[in-house]
């Protein structure tokens, strides 16, 4: 069978649907490059999370899993927890969310300019190599806050719209023929069904790990039109009229985190970024999570309170579990001889050490996938941090940039080398 190009697309109407690596097209890509492509994916929920449920007791490789790591126990040697790390110079509470990617020192004061963050630095030298250079996302109630920002310091908004980052990777045409794209989701005609018959025609000259390969990402497709299609028929749907208080909760975090999730996913695996950035912004939101029935930031601020204290590891909790899942649909996505996992490096943080007194120290970090050596707990002093921007570098350099200092780092990380 001839072999297919790296990018193969499915073309018909307003629709472009990049396809996943294939084993079809490993000849031709291997003229390129002997190994798929290395890629970053790096998350901020904005409001900390409870340090005793997320550190383990013991450093090394031995060490007992927490609460919120148990979710990720069947991909305990594919992820890393690091302690005692932080930013040098970089405090100002909530301010320090424009410096989880920068660590340009001092936020929220009048003279703090920004820095360049860690995904547009990798953009800068390998963005070129993808149809969307970089994707800075945000899972929040309100905004475009973004973890991503030029090397002028100015931020680059990111998109909360599931619907519109799905345009974005896969419906192209003018605004009149991604309109009616739109329109055939919600009657319920999926793009895959525009493109039904190149697909057919394409499955026949494939091997059959490369058809299951190809059923498993038309179905994570389907699965991200239906939850969009669901999103959007709420936002029009009349709501009903109620006597009572207006609440200060919104739409349902989870949901919106899982379509992004799933978004990114697809997004990784037909190649069409290597770089993503998501902020978690939990401030205002309905969890509509059994067990949690205040808002995240004002359980952040729990003062010791035992009720606040058990909602808020319900929510964080849950977070873990969605983060689980994310990992797990990456190990299971076949990318080359490896998975998308092992391609993939996943930084997962907050910008807070702790949420309830702001403190910026300490910063809960953990690192999947990339091909480092997992697996552990590096524990660092927690009276005097290690720089994060180490970590940084070294992630960096797993991208194939040629670097040797990235913000206040001082070197690469130990402990990761494999």
């Amino acid at each position: 069978m001839r072999s297919l190009p790296r990018r193969t697309f499915l073309k018909a109407s307003a629709v472009t649907l990049t396809l996943p690596f294939l084993d079809a097209m490993r000849p031709a890509f291997a003229k390129d490059s002997q190994t798929p492509p290395r890629r970053m994916l790096s998350i901020c929920t904005n409001l900390g999370v409870l340090d005793r449920h997320f550190y383990p007791q013991q450093p090394g490789p031995d060490y007992e899993l927490t609460p919120y790591l148990e979710p990720l126990r069947d991909l305990r040697d594919q992820f890393t927890v690091i302690s005692g790390a932080s930013h040098p110079e970089v405090t100002g509470g909530h301010s320090a969310e424009a410096s989880f990617l920068t660590a340009a020192p001092h936020p929220g004061t009048a003279s703090f300019r920004n820095s360049i963050s860690l995904d547009q630095f990798a953009a800068e030298q390998i963005g070129h190599l993808t149809r969307v250079p970089a994707l800075p996302l945000v899972v929040a109630q309100n905004g475009n806050q973004s973890l991503s920002f030029t090397s002028s310091g100015v931020m680059l908004p990111a998109e909360r719209s599931p619907a519109e980052v799905f345009k974005t990777l896969f419906v192209a045409g003018n605004a009149a023929a991604v309109e009616k794209q739109v329109q055939d989701l919600r009657v319920g005609r999926s793009i895959l069904d525009v493109v039904a018959d190149r697909a057919t025609t394409l499955q026949k000259r494939l091997g059959s790990d490369d058809r299951q390969r190809l059923d498993q990402y038309f179905t994570a497709v389907r699965e991200v039109e239906r939850r969009l299609v669901i999103a959007e028929e709420w936002e029009h749907r009349p709501k009903p009229k109620v006597d009572v208080p207006p609440p200060t909760d919104g739409e349902y975090l989870l949901d919106k985190l899982k379509s992004m999730f799933q978004l990114i996913r697809l997004a990784l695996a037909t190649d069409s970024t290597r770089l993503i950035t998501l902020m978690i912004r939990l401030d205002g939101f309905s969890a509509h999570i059994p067990g949690v029935s205040s808002e995240a930031h004002n359980l952040s601020h729990h003062v010791g309170r035992e009720d606040k204290l058990q909602q808020l590891m319900n929510l964080e909790l849950a977070e873990f579990r969605e983060l689980a899942a994310l990992l797990q649909g990456l190990q299971e996505t076949r990318d080359g001889s490896g998975t998308l996992l092992d391609h993939t490096m996943v930084l997962f943080g907050s910008n807070l050490g702790n949420g309830n007194n702001h403190d910026t120290k300490n910063m809960p970090i953990l690192l999947a996938g990339g091909g480092f050596r997992h697996g552990q707990h590096l524990a660092f002093d927690r009276t005097h941090n290690y720089p994060l921007p180490n970590l940084f570098l070294s992630m960096l350099q797993r991208l194939g940039l040629e670097v040797d200092r990235f913000a206040s780092s001082t070197s690469t990380i130990a402990g990761l080398e494999v």
